[in-house]
């Protein structure tokens, strides 16, 4: 098993690197540098945005002929681990939730004439974009089978019904993938369907307020009253809406893990300098056992999500759907996340639960980690029937 990364990974990751630390961190401490929802205000965004373009760090996970880097999703968790060591990153390098995963799926199952009408823009950075699955009470949460959003045909067309909740990047959001139910058939009642902000028949309710720091474009209420898709507009198959979801969430989900250690790799830095200069008894903080014990703790765990990470990213790159890899690291990483700045703030004391450091950002959006992409109870659900199944194959080497 050889763990070491190929030196185009390598110097992708270390160009990264050095522009958080150069151009994005230093950003952080900055009031003017945020917007009314606590990221990145806008016009600063497109300057960033334009630097790493320029650097040839942008769009990482896309192809070459597409205007990307055209890396594998190993490569990727290796650089998107970098990115979020700011909390700026991933969305000025393009790979943020949602337009990550959205593009993600595109590229993968979407046809030429849809990639070029649907997916080129996201890739260029001029639209956002973002999928539309989850819905209030009685509606489809962590179970699609649930979904009564409903797409009814007529003729050449597809006709929207129903509502939809915290549907992140929405109210920014030029691009939509939505997913609908077109039968009752168990496992083919949903499909998949592309829209335009700019089409009528569907409408934002709300921006739901929310603990954390929010994306760009917030987690919004919907509703769909006669929202009419031509058929060229469908994504894959009738009735393949859950493939697209299980395609997209599979890669998705990961991809939120890699972002989540490096912010958690960032939260012990600042805990870590902390220590070495506070003086507490006559040494410093870090000489204290106590201390050692946290972040020795939190370090290995961070090692242990990348582990997990990397094998998921492994399986994606050989062409499995790493259902029971992306499940175990998802509920991990989420766990590390929130260890890993809690220990911080814990370490670093009312400064570090004051706003001079972003350890109260990180804290806020850390709980969402343990909901976004299946709750954890959910993955560890699915991780069960893998072993019922498998018995002792579910810890098979190939």
């Amino acid at each position: 098993m050889d763990f070491a990364l190929t030196a185009e990974i390598d110097d992708y990751r270390q160009r990264i690197r050095g522009f958080v630390d150069e151009r994005l961190i230093p950003l952080e401490a900055d009031p003017a540098s945020y917007d009314d929802h606590e990221n990145i205000d806008l016009p600063l965004l497109e300057k960033m945005r334009a630097e790493a373009k320029r650097q040839g760090l942008w769009a990482l996970q896309m192809p070459r002929d597409r205007g990307g880097q055209g890396l594998p999703i190993v490569g990727m968790a290796a650089c998107y681990e970098e990115m979020n060591r700011s909390i700026f990153g991933p969305v000025v390098f393009n790979s943020a939730a949602p337009d990550d995963g959205n593009m993600i799926v595109l590229n993968k199952v979407a046809t030429e004439a849809q990639k070029e009408r649907w997916l080129q823009p996201i890739i260029d950075g001029k639209v956002r974009s973002s999928f539309i699955m989850t819905e209030p009470a009685p509606g489809s949460g962590s179970d699609p089978s649930m979904m009564r959003t409903t797409a009814q045909r007529q003729g050449n067309n597809w006709i929207i019904n129903g509502h939809k909740w915290f549907i992140t990047g929405a109210g920014e959001a030029q691009h939509f993938i939505l997913i609908a139910r077109t039968s009752d058939d168990q496992r083919r009642g949903l499909s998949a369907f592309l829209f335009d902000r700019d089409q009528p028949g569907w409408e934002i309710i709300r921006r739901i307020p929310i603990m954390g720091p929010e994306e760009h474009g917030g987690h919004c209420e919907l509703r769909f009253d006669g929202l009419e898709i031509p058929d060229e507009n469908r994504l894959m198959e009738v009735g393949d809406g859950l493939k697209v979801t299980q395609i997209r969430l599979g890669t998705a989900r990961l991809t939120h893990c890699m972002r989540w250690l490096g912010l958690s790799k960032r939260a012990l830095e600042i805990a870590g300098s902390y220590v070495r200069d506070r003086q507490s008894f006559g040494e410093a903080l870090g000489d204290h056992e106590g201390v050692q014990w946290m972040l020795g703790d939190a370090a290995m765990q961070i090692e242990v999500g990348r582990l997990l990470v990397m094998k998921a990213a492994w399986r994606l790159d050989s062409g499995d759907f790493a259902r029971k890899e992306v499940s175990m690291a998802k509920v991990i990483v989420a766990d590390v996340l929130h260890q890993a700045v809690d220990t911080a703030i814990q370490l670093c004391g009312a400064r570090g639960y004051s706003g001079d450091t972003p350890l109260g950002w990180m804290y806020r959006y850390a709980r969402q980690a343990r909901l976004v992409d299946g709750a954890s109870e959910v993955h560890k659900m699915v991780l069960s029937r893998f072993y019922m199944a498998e018995g002792d194959g579910f810890w098979s080497w190939d």
